[in-house]
């Protein structure tokens, strides 16, 4: 490996488009600098780069296509989690979400706030910090996810510039139904449901104080409360009135670094904006090593897609941001072309996590497919929706082409991207990635990774044991969402749920073989599979060994640290006016 890093003297380029970890090849050569770009998408399942074995295929993606030609394609690459938050936490530290506690116990998904106390904890080291200190240019452009401020509004504690990049420009929290009138609603249509019915009781409560008052059936008091109660009654009523705006508003926002810029977002500009920003932090940064993060709003609902690519695919508005999406990518390989930057820079593709089946308006699907994977985002332990595109392109030291059937993960990047950039892994925690460098380069037939653990929330769904030996991939599931029979999802719900009664559990476990059976269909019994016993014994002592590693930490998904605080509300006028445009216009 020394001597693929000395073939570029001083100076390569690294730009990963996913991510990457390593352990073991640690570069001895100090005098080595590079730079790195990763391209991060939503809701795309591993069926998104083209393969004769998709049964989804989105047909006009030709840079992704090309960029997938020219570098080394991984098949089995999986997020760590299903959802936005755990996922992009594991990604950035090479851990398990669960032990940095970007999980929750009680149902929430990801943090569902701006304005929320919750997110990646400050004792957590993320890739970004570890080159920030090798002296990278380190960006983030687009979505964050993780978190903003702890006790006061403008305290940045989870802020981006405080985990390691030294440029950020994008949303704090993520793209959603509820940045544009119409889409699919993901927290103002619940909520509205739940101030109406609050309303509705208070009103009931004036209306009977009212009634009791003006017949003598209370005393005369009464008429006190009564009006108490018609003005919460109004003041829930006009809450729900205007809840859309006010999400808009406290959700929907733009920061270049510390400062918001934009609230709300102007959604048509966003786009254009990003790209910008993202080529003028390539130029500006070009002669010395950099990091940096794209990472997409695309392809969240609610789609938001420029003219242009409106209407253009046959997969609806879906596969217009998908083409929209690839455009993007192409404009900045373009870009490193132009640069002179291509050869010496390692581009890297992925999604945090499959497509989301239940995001669907009327007959047309909003959040993707996961071809023959069973399941869909939220789905702890299913293929669907974990299994992720993962591409990584290096040219003249990559094998154009070659592709790799391990199981690889998200969390892979940390320890790859801190080894090429000759920082030193910490050594103090449990870092859960494994060096991709092996695979990418073809010196390894097999992935370190002889485990992988699927959880839902705080919950372990599943686990994966690669039997080297004999080329099985096993895979056990301890708990599953309890759908119907003729269903493939939890419709009619955002993503499904974790535990309670919407979940099953299976003891004995499930157990497939994914080597004969990726789609999961065909569950093997001791009756089937004389391996049975042996196989889900073996598993269950890995997954106990790795229960042994976890150490107690604050859930920072959980209600306390994930409930809209309004002093926590960042704003970029006086609360609760926050209202302003810096940006102007994208070109």
């Amino acid at each position: 490996m020394d001597s693929v890093l000395r073939r570029f003297g001083r100076h390569w380029e690294f730009f990963p488009i996913g991510l990457c970890s390593s352990s073991k090849h640690v570069v001895t050569d100090r005098t080595t600098t590079g730079t790195f770009f990763f391209f991060l998408t939503e809701n795309a399942a591993g069926v998104f780069v083209k393969e004769p074995a998709a049964h989804v295929c989105l047909r006009r993606t030709p840079n992704i296509d090309q960029l997938a030609t020219d570098g080394v394609r991984l098949t089995q690459h999986l997020a760590a989690a299903s959802m936005c938050t755990p996922s992009r936490a594991a990604f950035l530290t090479g851990r398990y979400p669960v032990r940095s506690g970007m999980v929750s116990s009680s149902g929430y998904r990801v943090l569902q706030w701006a304005a929320v106390s919750g997110g990646l904890p400050t004792n957590e080291t993320t890739f970004a910090k570890i080159l920030q200190e090798q002296g990278y240019a380190t960006g983030l452009i687009g979505k964050w996810h993780l978190g903003l401020n702890c006790e006061r509004a403008e305290d940045h504690c989870h802020h981006p510039l405080l985990h390691g990049f030294d440029h950020f420009f994008g949303m704090p929290l993520s793209m959603m139904g509820d940045c544009a009138p119409g889409g699919l609603s993901e927290k103002s249509a619940r909520l509205q449901r739940r101030l109406e019915s609050a309303a509705h009781v208070a009103a009931l409560v004036a209306l009977t104080l009212a009634a009791g008052a003006a017949t003598h059936l209370l005393p005369r008091g009464a008429w006190a409360p009564a009006a108490g109660a018609t003005l919460v009654a109004a003041l829930l009523a006009a809450a729900s009135h205007f809840l859309g705006a006010l999400i808009v508003h406290a959700d929907c926002f733009l920061m270049r670094g510390h400062d918001i810029t934009q609230q709300p977002m102007r959604l048509a500009l966003t786009m254009p904006l990003m790209l910008q920003d993202a080529v003028a932090f390539l130029r500006r940064h070009k002669e010395g090593p950099f990091l940096l993060v794209m990472s997409f709003l695309h392809v969240h609902t609610p789609l938001v897609t420029t003219g242009k690519f409106l209407g253009r695919s046959r997969h609806g508005l879906y596969g217009d941001n998908v083409e929209e999406m690839d455009w993007m990518v192409g404009q900045i390989l373009d870009t490193l072309d132009a640069e002179g930057l291509t050869r010496s820079t390692l581009v890297y593709f992925a999604s945090d996590h499959g497509g989301a089946l239940e995001a669907r308006m009327g007959s047309e699907q909003h959040g993707g497919w996961n071809g023959i994977y069973r399941g869909s985002k939220g789905m702890g332990g299913w293929e669907g929706g974990i299994r992720v595109p993962g591409i990584v392109r290096w040219p003249g030291v990559l094998p154009a082409g070659r592709v790799v059937h391990e199981p690889t993960s998200l969390m892979d990047v940390f320890p790859t991207v801190v080894e090429l950039a000759g920082g030193q892994v910490p050594q103090d925690r449990v870092i859960d990635g494994r060096t991709l460098l092996p695979l990418l380069l073809g010196t390894a037939s097999h992935s370190d990774h002889e485990f992988l653990l699927h959880y839902c929330e705080s919950s372990l769904h599943a686990a994966r044991w690669h039997q080297r030996q004999t080329g099985a991939l096993w895979k056990v599931h301890y708990a599953t969402p309890a759908l119907r029979a003729d269903s493939d999802a939890c419709y009619g719900r955002l993503v499904c749920p974790c535990s309670g009664d919407g979940v099953l559990r299976h003891d004995p476990p499930l157990l497939f073989d994914l080597s004969r059976d990726p789609s999961e269909a065909h569950a093997l019994t001791p009756d089937t599979e004389p391996l049975f016993h042996q196989v889900t014994e073996r598993v269950a002592r890995a997954v106990e060994r790795h229960r042994r590693s976890l150490r107690p930490v604050p859930l920072q998904l959980d209600a306390w640290g994930n409930t809209w605080r309004p002093w926590l509300q960042p704003c970029c006028g006086r609360f609760p006016f926050c209202a302003c445009d810096r940006e102007g216009g994208g070109q």
